[in-house]
């Protein structure tokens, strides 16, 4: 009995050591390079709503954090991976979610002063949205946000202003999910 537990222990370990993270299907990588960064995860989970899983999201950083609000107001390395996995995301519901999103993640005086950067940042979701498409949002300091989908650069936007804004809506203090957060800081 002692050598089954040990041999169980044992794969369990093995496997634990160099598996990928895997929610919903969608594989997650441990480590992320962006513009010669590494990133490493930060942690990952599903956005629901109501029964539908619509979306696997990670965060990517250059130190590991548990606070949202010190992720958000960083001017450091750091991105956010959205692995479609339902066909109810569409370009025009994330083009909805991402204004509902931004309502929430500033105050009616900071989105005026980067409306433009969201006009931009909406604009990147034009193209069909379908199940197993990938959007990658990572932010370099001094260069701004970069939005690329499926491995292809859709656009990027200047400015460490926007990127507060567009990272609360994942990790702010009235975030897109709240079990989505927490699985993003390594809190669940």
């Amino acid at each position: 009995m002692k050598k089954v537990i040990l041999l169980a222990v044992a794969l369990v370990a093995t496997f634990t050591a160099g598996a990928q993270v895997t929610i919903n299907d969608v594989k997650v990588e441990k480590s992320l390079t962006i513009e010669s960064q590494e990133l490493m995860l930060n942690g990952a989970g599903m956005r629901e709503k109501l029964w539908y899983d619509l979306y696997v999201g990670a965060l990517y950083t250059t130190v590991k954090s548990g606070d949202g609000n010190t992720l958000v107001d960083a001017d450091l390395p750091m991105a956010i991976t959205l692995d479609i996995t339902d066909e109810k995301v569409t370009q025009e519901k994330m083009k909805d979610a991402v204004t509902s999103g931004f309502e929430d993640s500033c105050s009616s005086k900071e989105r005026k002063a980067i409306q433009s950067e969201i006009n931009t940042f909406i604009g990147f979701f034009k193209d069909a949205i379908v199940k197993g498409d990938e959007f990658q949002i990572a932010y370099i300091p001094g260069k701004g946000t970069m939005v690329s989908k499926n491995g292809k650069l859709i656009g990027s936007i200047a400015g460490l202003e926007f990127k507060r804004g567009l990272f609360g809506i994942w990790l702010g203090d009235d975030p897109a999910d709240e079990d989505l957060k927490d699985g993003m800081l390594g809190k669940s």
